[in-house]
């Protein structure tokens, strides 16, 4: 009868140290952060922050603006190449102060355009600044 209860502690002591286990690398996978680009200038804020996807306020230059209605782009499309489009760091320009940095980001809208909207992020705020068809060359007297 004795073996029988240490094979029944030894079970316990064995889930025991699996559900350890897999709670320890589930928790480890959880809390890792995302890569940091190497293009960035050092500060830590952009380190732990890049291009804030969902900023407080999305502020649109006059130019932005008249770039937008001359190649029929909503709001609503902006909003989706900022949360789903992909950075092109070779348009971007990362190496300068807080506020005075550029990202190009590229994507496609719901109606099928190929857009680069170029965004400034600045605190909590992002102002666009252009908004490029890659495809097509639109009709525009924007100054």
């Amino acid at each position: 009868m004795k073996r029988t209860r240490n094979r029944g502690w030894g079970f316990v002591v064995i889930m025991f140290i699996a559900a350890l286990a897999s709670w320890y690398f589930q928790k480890d996978t959880s809390t890792k952060k995302p890569p940091v680009s190497t293009r960035n200038d050092g500060s830590d804020y952009l380190k732990s922050r890049g291009l804030n996807r969902q900023p407080a306020q999305i502020i649109y230059s006059k130019h932005a603006k008249c770039r937008m209605g001359c190649r029929s782009i909503d709001e609503q499309e902006v909003r989706q190449i900022l949360a789903e489009g992909s950075i092109n760091y070779q348009k971007s320009v990362l190496n300068t102060p807080d506020c005075k940095k550029k990202y190009a980001v590229e994507g496609i809208t719901k109606d099928a355009q190929h857009v680069r909207i170029i965004f400034a992020p600045c605190q909590t705020d992002i102002t666009v600044v252009t908004v490029i068809d890659l495809d097509k060359d639109w009709p525009c007297q924007c100054q």
